[in-house]
Parts: structure tokens; sequence; C-alpha cells
């Protein structure tokens, strides 16, 4: 798998990240100035110590020393303020942004072209969705405006330590070399070790997603123990990522607390023996070398954790900002919105292909009256639902084009489009949520009562009032507490609300039993009266009542007519399917 490298400064990433954060522009500001003065604050408060221990301690003047310890006080009380708004504000800001952000995102996911997802892993989406959105609200809360803060501080540390004495600064500065290359070497393998993670991360969600997606084929097929053993070798080098994390920080952290200890030492050292030799420097001075070290050589230590978290932060962001990038979309330009379709279908010289080179349609024509219904059957692979897919426009065909009511439906704005067309698939989805909300789909204008008249119309009301709690049942994910032709009713009443022009069905009758097949039949019956309907079947018995049947085979139309003519046909492709058929159920 390539690496993806991305520059902790990527200026142009960086444009991205903060192009969401303008709404939010002066919470922005109000970080940038708590972080300046929380720099000024926490280095002031070590330098009044000083002054307490040099000009009343030590010489004793206790007279005022209460009004000092007052001011020190106040300065720590301000410290502790700015801190709050500083850390408050940095994660809101950081929560406000990664929500606009996931919002962009999953708006885009939602327009794609169904190609895209073919192509796309599932686990890896969520991931990019979930995982890495978060992961960008550190780039706020924890990397960027902490980094920023930690170099205002040490910068002021710095001039505070030259000013009041250079040789203890020079003391300090000496150990400063060991920390920096100390810190350079832990950032580059922390970084390594990071982007390491973050691939088994996506590795696992993928590889849980998909195997809970198809827990029936893990079962039925025995592969519970081969599932185990893939899934605990994934577990195990997402294991020896952390650890690799682990065992950096275990070096890196004591090396730097010897590096503290010994600069607290030499400053002890140098500056004890200047003290009791009277030299210059006092014992206010010293204190505060003592404090401004470790004011200096904290954030160090911390820096180097700051810029991986901003690094993991950057790259989730290239992440996301690459599918945000992609452009996938069915092209919506059109204009022409007419108050109803008479639903008169017109397929003129159709060509598709999934993958360049391999043509799945060639060439195909059909017209279909309004009111009509068609069925289309032929073999796995024929370009049955293929053709569906394009009349939706759930892809884009190559040549040719759609028609309905003589205007091509690239000319429909699609919203307009699919609002007139309703499909029916063998493999009815349904979410995790009551009857009544998968039939309306949230739809404002549509009633409990609507939803029962049109159930008693199409025969399925009965059925939904036996399940406990009628229309408000739970089917829970994908509709499990449903068997498939109790899903395939719903879904039918669902096309049925949608008050189609057009109406699909894709193998909506298969694999049933014969109770649901009744039900459905009816129900079929009632929701194609008066609409143009295109029925794919693998089961001819089911589509003996259609107007017309077309034949295809290897993504052409070879024949064409009616139940009764096509069996007339002697070595047709229609009659070959139907006695091949009726020979099986004969066995069965």
């Amino acid at each position: 798998m390539k690496k993806e490298k991305v520059s902790l400064f990527d200026r142009a990433l960086f444009s991205k990240i903060m192009a969401f954060a303008k709404p939010y522009q002066g919470y922005y500001y109000l970080v940038m100035v708590s972080a300046i003065l929380l720099s000024a604050f926490s280095t002031l408060t070590p330098y009044l110590l000083k002054v307490a221990v040099d000009d009343y301690i030590t010489p004793r003047l206790y007279e005022g020393l209460l009004v000092f310890i007052l001011i020190m006080l106040g300065t720590l009380l301000l410290e502790v303020i700015f801190q709050y708004v500083f850390v408050y504000f940095a994660n809101w800001l950081g929560q406000m942004i990664v929500k606009d952000l996931r919002a962009t995102l999953f708006n885009k996911l939602i327009h794609f072209k169904m190609a895209y997802f073919d192509t796309s892993a599932v686990g890896r989406l969520v991931t990019r969705a979930v995982n890495d959105i978060e992961t960008i609200a550190s780039i706020f809360s924890q990397g960027l405006f902490m980094i920023i803060a930690d170099f205002l501080k040490m910068g002021l540390v710095i001039f505070v330590m030259l000013y009041m004495n250079w040789k203890l600064s020079l003391i300090v500065f000496s150990v400063l070399p060991v920390i920096l290359y100390a810190t350079r070497v832990f950032q580059k393998s922390m970084k390594k070790a990071f982007e390491e993670v973050r691939k088994e991360i996506a590795n696992l969600n993928t590889f849980v997603q998909e195997r809970i997606s198809g827990m029936k084929i893990v079962q039925l097929f025995g592969r519970e123990d081969i599932e185990q053993n893939t899934f605990d070798a994934i577990n195990n080098r997402h294991k020896k990522a952390w650890l690799k994390t682990v065992w950096f920080n275990s070096i890196f952290f004591p090396v730097a607390e010897i590096s503290t200890s010994v600069t607290i030492g030499l400053l002890v050292w140098y500056g004890g023996f200047n003290t009791l030799n009277g030299g210059s420097i006092s014992l206010g001075t010293l204190f505060l070398f003592i404090q401004l070290s470790q004011m200096l050589f904290r954030p160090l230590r911390q820096i180097a954790d700051k810029f991986n978290t901003l690094q993991m932060g950057m790259v989730a962001a290239d992440r996301v900002f690459k599918i945000i990038a992609t452009e996938s979309k069915i092209v919506d330009n059109g204009n022409v919105q007419l108050n109803e379709l008479e639903g008169k279908i017109d397929i003129e010289n159709l060509r598709f292909s999934y993958l360049p080179g391999e043509e799945v349609l060639k060439g195909i024509s059909l017209n279909v009256k309004p009111g009509e219904t068609v069925a289309i059957v032929g073999a796995t692979g024929a370009g049955k639902s293929t053709l569906i897919n394009l009349i939706t426009r759930f892809y884009e065909f190559e040549q040719g084009d759609i028609k309905i009511d003589g205007t091509s439906i690239r000319d429909y704005p699609l919203n307009f489009l699919r609002n007139h067309v309703a499909l029916v698939m063998q493999d009815v989805f349904l979410f995790a949520d009551s009857i009544f909300n998968n039939i309306t789909l949230y739809n404002p204008s549509l009633s409990k009562e609507n939803v029962i008249d049109a159930a008693k119309a199409i025969g399925v009301h009965k059925f939904i009032q036996s399940l406990p709690g009628g229309y408000d049942y739970n089917v829970q994910e994908r509709g499990v507490m449903l068997s498939a032709g109790q899903r395939q009713l719903i879904a039918f009443l669902r096309a049925y609300m949608a008050n189609p022009t057009i109406l699909v069905l894709d193998e909506a009758t298969s694999s049933i039993d014969t109770f649901s097949e009744e039900l459905i039949q009816k129900a079929t019956d009632r929701i194609t009266k008066d609409k143009t309907s295109i029925v794919i079947a693998h089961r001819l018995a089911t589509i003996k009542k259609a107007d017309r049947i077309i034949v295809m085979d290897q993504g052409e139309i070879v024949e064409m007519g009616s139940h009764e003519d096509l069996l007339q046909k002697e070595g047709g492709a229609y009659q070959k399917l139907h006695q091949l058929q009726f020979s099986q159920e004969t066995l069965v």
C-alpha cells in the first residue's frame, strides 16, 4: 500500500482547513490573544517570585510583602483564566470546524455516483467520516494552538533569561541541543508509527464492517475460525503499531527528564557557589532560572508529541479533502420540469460499459408506451439491471439516449426525474427504524393515515398490523426482523406512496414464500395500474400478464413480443428459457 506523505506545514492543505474556520474568525483571534496573554502571565509569575525573594524575603523586609503576594495571586488568577479561555475555545473551535467538515463530507458522499461506491470500501469511508474527521479536531485542540502557545512561551522565557543573566542562560542552553536532537528523532519515529497506526485502524474497520455485514456467509460456510485468525493477524499488527508509539515514548521522556534534572543540577552548582562566594547571582535569580529552565524544557518534551498530533491531523485532513475533491457526481444541469409526465420511454441506441473496453449494453433501442407494462428477461449478465441503473441515472450512459416524454433524462433535474421513477429492488434495504419511517422516509407531507390508506389499497395493512407495534415496529438494521417477502411488501408500499409515473420492479418477486408472493402479486397489480412499468424477472410465471416481454442476451435485445407470441417461436430464446424453467419446476 502506498504511504501517505503529507508535509507538516502543507500550506495548501492548511488553507483548506482554515477556510472552515472563517465563520468562527472571532473565536480564532480570541484563542490567539489568550495564548499570547497566557505566555506573558505564566512567565511573569516566576519573575515575581524572584522579586519577592530578593527584595522582600532575603533582606527580611516584610513590609509590603503581603501586598506583593496578593499581586502574585492576582497574576496567577489571570493565568488560570486565560488558560481556561485558551483550552476551552481551542477545543470548541476544533469541534465546530469538524462539525462543518463532516457535514460537507457527508453531503459529498450522498451525491456520489454508484460507480464510486463500487470501488470504495465502506469501512474506509466510515473511517474517513468518523475517525479521521475527529483527528482533524486535534489540530486545533492539541496541535496548532498548543504549539503556538509553547513557542511564544519559550521565546519569552529565553528573552527573560538572557536579560537577567547570560551566564546562567548559557548553562541552560548547553543542555538544549540534547533535548532538541532527542525531540527531532522522537518526532520522526512517532510520525512513522502513527501513520502505521492509522493504516491498521482503517484495515480493522474495513474487515469488521464487511464480516458483520456478511455474517450469514461466514457462519454458513463455517469460516468462523478462518475469519478469527485473519482478524487476529490484523489486530496483532494494530497492537504492534501502537506498541511502537509506546516504546518511543518510554525512551524519549526519561531522556528529557534526565536532561532537565542535569540542567537544574548545573544551575544549583554554578549559581549556588556564586551566591556563597558573594557573586552577582542572587538567590531569587537562581530560583527564577530553575523555574524558567523547566518552563523551557517542559514544552520541548511535549512539543514532539504535539507535532505528531498535528501531523496526524494533517494526514487525516489530506484523506478527507481527497474525498471532498473527488469529482464523481452525476451532472445535474437539467432545467426541464413539467407539471406531470405521461411516462413514454424511448431508448435510442444505448451503449454502456462499467469498465473500459467491456461493453455491457450494445446499442439497445426500445420504446415503451405510457401505461404499458414491459417485462425484461434474460440470463444473468444480460444487461437487464444495467438498463434500470441508467434509467434512474445511477450511472451515466456513454452513447445513445434515454428519453421520457420526448425529453432526454439528462435535461430533467435529477430530483424531478427520480421523483417520477420508483424502484423496487430484489435486495430491499430498510433502515434501523420504524416501518412508518421506512415507508415515508421522513417526508413531512405523508401522514400515518395516508400510509394506512395506501397499505389497505394494495393489501398489506393486515400484515403490518400483525407485527408488534404495527407501523411503529422497529425493523432493526437492514430490516433483519422481517423476512425477505415482508421487506418486499414494505418496499412496494414505499414505491406506491411515492406515486410515480414510471415504476421499475427489479427481480422484486424472486426468492419469496408463496403467501408473500400472493400479497406481492396483488400489490403489483395495484401499483402498476395506469403506470408505465418495467418488470425484470427470472420467474417467467410472474410476467405472463405483461403487455410485452423483452428478451435480452449479452447486452442486446434478441426477442420482443407477448408471452403467447414468444412461446410460439420455435427455437426462440424465450421458449428455451420457459422450457428450462418449467422442467426445473416440474422436477421440484
